[in-house]
């Protein structure tokens, strides 16, 4: 699948460069080729050369916590929910553990810690897999939650917000809660229907419900402080779980007369492994998404949802955010261009600009995820992982613009 999804940003990109040339956009194949080596560039230096020093420090901290018994610990709470989600996975395995720290990290906003604890969870899956080519059951779930994004505290955005000089900028934290809350369910349902789950049962319902309570919860607390308290209590509880999580794995390691140093240093080995096995992937899959960018693809697209949408009759405001919908898929920074650049052009308190907000928190980078995930692993047949991961994203985009008409228009 990746294969025919790579090919065909190359070749609908030169289809749409010629089509610009011969109406006289001289420099299209320049902006091509340039964005080749740019995107390529971007791959090595600004993502892989700094994941490699936090992949080296987690996968490091996380041997520690695997010999401390840490991670079978959480393995074992979440058991009963994982093994209706992931029935692949045998009871007390350590990759239930990764998963829910995984899935921990990528809620509170920390995507450098979700990132190296996400790929440790893959390899785990991995030695699980029975056919190395070809994505597992668990895997194709893992990746499709990971790609809906549920993200409790939208740091990044709100952060980029106050630059942006919003007068309120956590006004868009309950509408992106919501809007990932939906992406994460619709991605869940369609990977269990296609497994074939039982989602109803007390146990997976149960759960579910419970969530759902707690990010109420977090919702109504959240929403009842000021703009400055907010930020101070996002930034006080990440800091504070991952101390948590680190002092707890080297004083558990201690009491089990593990050598700490040494299980960090035995850990941190396979981060140069994993990044190795990386890079390809990414340059591959990121030179494809620039060079359709670059050609005009995307804006073409965008040009004609808007002539069709305004022909039904349908209010065109959001059109304006859907670069920054459109580009989430393909790129995070991307996307956050664009959201920034929505920002800066319509203003940060305009419908369009906070929409663009709740697009880039809806849901994540599936081609980047794709690539980075399974490019670690080997992974080549993805089967419906990637519908999977479009759906999830394509359903918290729908909810975006339903929740942002009825908060901000």
């Amino acid at each position: 699948m990746l294969n025919y999804i790579w090919v065909g940003f190359f070749i609908v990109a030169f289809i749409v460069a010629l089509f610009q040339f011969a109406f006289g956009d001289a420099e299209v194949f320049n902006r091509m080729i340039e964005s080749t080596f740019s995107m390529s560039k971007l791959a090595v230096m600004d993502i892989v050369l700094p994941l490699t020093g936090i992949m080296t420090l987690w996968l490091g901290l996380l041997n520690i916590g695997e010999k401390a018994g840490a991670v079978r610990f959480l393995s074992r709470i979440v058991g009963p929910f994982f093994s209706k989600l992931f029935p692949e996975i045998p009871k007390d395995h350590p990759a239930a553990g990764q998963i829910l720290m995984n899935f921990s990290a990528n809620m509170l906003g920390l995507s450098n810690a979700a990132t190296p604890l996400g790929l440790k969870a893959m390899n785990s899956l991995q030695e699980l897999n029975p056919q190395k080519e070809t994505a597992s059951n668990a895997q194709i779930m893992f990746l499709v939650l990971n790609t809906s994004s549920l993200m409790a505290l939208p740091v990044t955005i709100i952060g980029l917000r106050v630059a942006a000089g919003a007068a309120n900028p956590t006004d868009v934290f309950i509408p992106i809660l919501l809007a990932t809350y939906v992406s994460t369910f619709a991605g869940l349902i369609f990977v269990g229907i296609k497994q074939k789950l039982n989602l109803w049962n007390k146990t997976a319902l149960g759960w579910i419900v419970g969530i759902t309570l707690v990010l109420a919860g977090l919702v109504w607390f959240l929403s009842s402080l000021s703009r400055e308290k907010m930020a101070a209590v996002s930034l006080l509880v990440s800091s504070l779980i991952l101390l948590i999580i680190i002092v707890g794995f080297m004083v558990g390691a201690l009491y089990k007369k593990v050598n700490v140093f040494d299980a960090f240093i035995d850990g941190a080995k396979d981060g140069f492994q994993v990044i190795i096995k990386i890079i390809p992937y990414l340059v591959a899959m990121l030179v494809g998404i620039g060079v359709f960018r670059a050609s005009g693809a995307m804006d073409y697209i965008i040009d004609g949802l808007s002539c069709g949408i305004s022909a039904l009759g349908i209010n065109t405001d959001f059109v304006g955010a859907l670069p920054t919908a459109f580009m989430k898929p393909l790129s995070g920074s991307g996307a956050q261009a664009m959201m920034v650049e929505s920002m800066n052009v319509y203003g940060a308190d305009s419908f369009v600009g906070r929409l663009s907000c709740v697009f880039q928190g809806a849901a994540d980078t599936t081609f980047y995820i794709i690539a980075l995930y399974f490019g670690s692993v080997g992974i080549r047949r993805t089967r419906y992982a990637i519908a999977g991961g479009l759906f999830a994203d394509l359903a918290g985009m729908i909810a975006a613009i339903f929740i942002a008409y009825l908060f901000f228009y």
